[in-house]
């Protein structure tokens, strides 16, 4: 949605394994059994992934989907920036309950062609499980079971929340309310960008 609304690329480190799982690439095939045991892929990996596409795609903006996810992640990434003459202007932190999490994997559903996600709740995929924005297949991914999210959450609460310290002693770390309904969502996150791209 910020990409489509805002035109700044957007990527995850989740979103490169998959698709180089699905092309069978040497990275793909060696990283494939973590993402589906619900692990953390190692640091190094995921930090020249993180700086091979800045180097691509991030001189215009950039917006990270689950990265980083350790504080050495988010160390590297202010090496990266320093070095890349870029600023880290706005970290955004969607605060959501375990449970909201829980119910939300149970239903998500993924394009298979651009990543748009959305829930199985949802009338308007419930009886067409095709994505509006470029007609791909809604599909549920192989790794959205009940074991493999409660290794993910545990993982965020030792390795990730303390991430929201790190940010807030840099002064950029804004809170969001994510357990409500999507469009209340995006109009907070949309907020903070246009407030940020007007400073």
């Amino acid at each position: 949605m910020i990409t489509r609304h805002f035109g700044i690329p957007v990527t995850s480190p989740g979103a490169i394994l998959r698709r180089e799982r699905d092309l069978e690439t040497p990275l793909g095939q060696e990283t494939a059994e973590v993402l589906r045991s619900g692990g953390l892929v190692s640091d190094k990996i995921i930090i020249g992934l993180i700086e091979d596409w800045l180097r691509l795609h991030g001189g215009h903006g950039f917006v990270f989907d689950g990265f980083p996810r350790t504080l050495p992640q988010a160390e590297n990434l202010m090496s990266i920036l320093a070095r890349l003459r870029t600023a880290l202007d706005l970290v955004i932190w969607l605060e959501v309950s375990d449970e909201t999490v829980l119910n939300r994997i149970a239903g998500r559903l993924q394009c298979g062609e651009c990543g748009f996600t959305t829930n199985s709740a949802s009338a308007q995929f419930a009886t067409r499980p095709v994505c509006p924005y470029c007609d791909g297949p809604l599909v549920r991914r192989n790794d959205d079971d009940l074991g493999v999210l409660q290794t993910r959450l545990q993982e965020f609460h030792t390795k990730t929340e303390p991430l929201a310290s790190f940010y807030k002693k840099l002064s950029i770390l804004r809170r969001i309310d994510g357990n409500r309904d999507r469009e209340a969502v995006f109009a907070d996150v949309s907020r903070l960008i246009e407030d940020k791209n007007a400073t």
